[in-house]
């Protein structure tokens, strides 16, 4: 008889920024364990390209224009997935990036940080969690039973240079998780948990030009971020996908408030 420990084929689950880069592996791979999908963004098509990609292979997913921050649009939304699906299992909060104005580059210093770019920065990575977990976790509250998975950083742990913004925002979502857990289980029940994924370096489209060279090398940054991790390379994008796995699962039932780490050694590592 199959082991239903991980299991999670007929959960609904929902992405925020469900075709990006972290959220569309996502999307795919917990298509393919027999997930039901909802992607949520703002491009349609984006959102509609990997919703077809998925069903082509066999998954079940649907897109619904979304904004992170336009609470009348998530509950909307939320309207629209209870409507299809009739419950909410899990809320995965992917959307999120970071803006140049927002950063310290070498040749810069704090003042020269925008002020606005800082808060849009904030607002998008922290409110964009916020305001989703705080709609969608009405419906499961309703219904009994809910998992919320956000996603932190390495610079929730410790301020990484460069990316002030971004940093200050990661580490307000690993706070923010940690308060969700114990608010929703110590006055809804046990059969709710709020817990984050950190990824460590992985290289993307989005942090590309940080880390390689035009002519393939690495960057200086790129050579410090492997010196501070044991595992001595970047990861593969693939290797997050059995951590979300694991807490989209009942596997992961008596796991609340954690902060799940893959990284290759990097946050536990000192010289």
């Amino acid at each position: 008889m199959k082991n239903k420990l991980f299991d999670i084929a007929g959960k609904v689950i929902l992405i925020t920024g469900g075709y990006g880069i972290l959220g569309s592996q996502m999307a795919e791979y917990l298509a393919s364990e027999g997930a039901k999908i909802v992607i949520l963004g703002r491009s349609a098509e984006k959102g509609e390209a990997l919703a077809k990609k998925i069903t082509s292979k066999g998954g079940e997913a649907v897109f619904l224009v979304s904004d992170v921050l336009n609470e009348a649009n998530l509950i909307q939304n939320r309207e629209d997935i209870l409507n299809r699906y009739g419950k909410i299992d899990i809320l995965i909060n992917a959307a999120g990036g970071n803006m140049p104005g927002a950063t310290i580059p070498p040749d810069k210093t704090i003042f020269d940080v925008k002020i606005d770019a800082f808060k849009d920065v904030i607002e998008l990575n922290l409110f964009g969690t916020v305001t989703p977990t705080l709609v969608f976790a009405k419906a499961m509250v309703e219904q009994g039973k809910g998992n919320i998975i956000n996603i932190a950083s390495m610079s929730s742990f410790r301020p990484l240079s460069r990316v002030m913004g971004y940093g200050v925002a990661k580490a307000a979502v690993a706070n923010f998780t940690e308060y969700m857990a114990g608010e929703l289980a110590a006055k809804f029940g046990e059969n709710f948990r709020v817990n984050a994924l950190a990824p460590g370096f992985f290289i993307t489209d989005q942090n590309r030009a940080l880390m390689v060279n035009p002519d393939g090398s690495y960057t200086d940054r790129a050579k410090t971020v492997l010196a501070h991790t044991p595992a001595q390379r970047f990861g593969k994008s693939e290797e997050l996908l059995g951590a979300i796995h694991y807490l989209s699962s009942d596997a992961s039932s008596f796991t609340n408030g954690s902060i799940l780490v893959v990284d290759g050694g990097f946050n536990s590592f000192s010289i």
